[in-house]
């Protein structure tokens, strides 16, 4: 972690700031190790301290090694104990994550007496290319992903409902190692697959159907992030030919997928050949997104995506058609910018599998 509190008071002094606070859980775990949002770090350019209460302590000392001091402060104490060490610093411009900060916490942070300036997009970018040490950890929750959606083929069934196939696929993850979904389980069957985020419910799996299965992994707090679009017994031509189309899409952006090319660029890779078989207005959302300690973190693959890749930075590709009334095809792989492409950390098949 010291060097994570190295490249962020170098980032401090590029900006001209003598302090900066971290309340977000994501940034106080990337920073300091430790994972409780009952917390705060500052950082000033020699001291880097993490306060929290009683029940903390041993832990934060734990996890955060000798990165930060460890504070043990009351809740009621623990503002002053952070106006103390603004003032011992002589601090007077502070960082803050306003994408984060409630504007009751804002209002707090003014009575500090520093000038307040917002840091958060700094903070998102120090986290933008991941260490080796990251990337194995994202790995191994996407190598947990493959192998429950291995398991989870086996078990399913015509008549199993959504939100029991979630339950399983759920279970079957935590069975075999992850420590919890990176997201909200989507599973959509038949018609309900052309809604990108369906809820799974009621609705049974059924002879025909085509069904979208959107989940991810934790391992060591690192996220993982797949689509796969299976089908129910056997479906008729028009859904194995959207189904062809997508995974031809996503394949030309794949293999497209390297450093020096855009967001944007990638989008309209996979974008251009959808629109190209007639099927541009189904596709409404973006190619994909980064993935780290958060589900949905920079940078992006969309038609407003600037930032240029480079190697160590993380991207899905999750082109989709959606056919309102009918079904919806989704394939999304997670996949990590190497020094020549990429590396593809999704090892399941592409092949549109049947169960019965």
């Amino acid at each position: 972690m010291n060097d994570r509190i190295l490249r962020l008071r170098n980032a401090m002094r590029e900006h001209g700031l003598d302090a900066v606070i971290l309340k977000s859980v994501t940034a106080i775990r990337y920073f300091s190790g430790f994972t409780s949002e009952d917390a705060s770090v500052v950082v000033t350019e020699d001291r880097s301290v993490l306060l929290t209460d009683f029940r903390y302590t041993i832990q934060a000392k734990a996890q955060s090694g000798d990165c930060c001091e460890i504070m043990e402060v009351a809740g009621a104490a623990h503002n002053e104990a952070i106006k103390k060490i603004l003032a011992d610093g002589n601090v007077r411009k502070m960082g803050f994550e306003e994408d984060y900060v409630s504007f009751a916490a804002y209002q707090v942070y003014e009575s500090f007496g520093a000038e307040l300036v917002p840091f958060a997009k700094q903070l998102h970018h120090l986290r933008i290319v991941k260490s080796q040490e990251e990337i194995d950890s994202l790995q191994k929750a996407q190598a947990i992903a493959d192998a429950a959606f291995e398991e989870l083929l086996k078990t399913i069934h015509p008549g199993m409902t959504e939100r029991r196939v979630a339950a399983e696929l759920e279970y079957i993850c935590a069975k075999l190692g992850s420590e919890g979904p990176s997201f909200d389980t989507i599973v959509g069957s038949g018609p309900n697959g052309a809604m990108c985020h369906a809820v799974p419910g009621d609705r049974k799996l059924q002879e025909g159907d085509l069904v979208v299965l959107d989940y991810g992994c934790l391992y060591n707090g690192y996220h993982s992030d797949m689509t796969r679009t299976f089908a129910v017994g056997k479906v008729d031509p028009f859904a194995e030919e959207i189904y062809n189309i997508v995974r031809e899409a996503q394949q030309r952006a794949l293999d497209a997928l390297k450093p020096g090319i855009t967001g944007k660029e990638l989008d309209a890779i996979a974008r251009d050949y959808i629109k190209e078989k007639g099927y541009g207005e189904c596709f409404g959302h973006s190619l994909g997104h980064g993935f780290g300690l958060l589900i949905h973190e920079a940078p992006s693959a969309s038609v407003l995506g600037e930032t240029v890749f480079e190697e160590g930075m993380t991207i899905t590709v999750e082109p989709g058609i959606y056919i309102e009334d009918k079904f919806g095809v989704r394939i999304e792989d997670c996949c990590v910018v190497t020094k020549d492409g990429k590396l593809d950390l999704v090892r399941s098949t592409k092949e549109l599998m049947h169960i019965n």
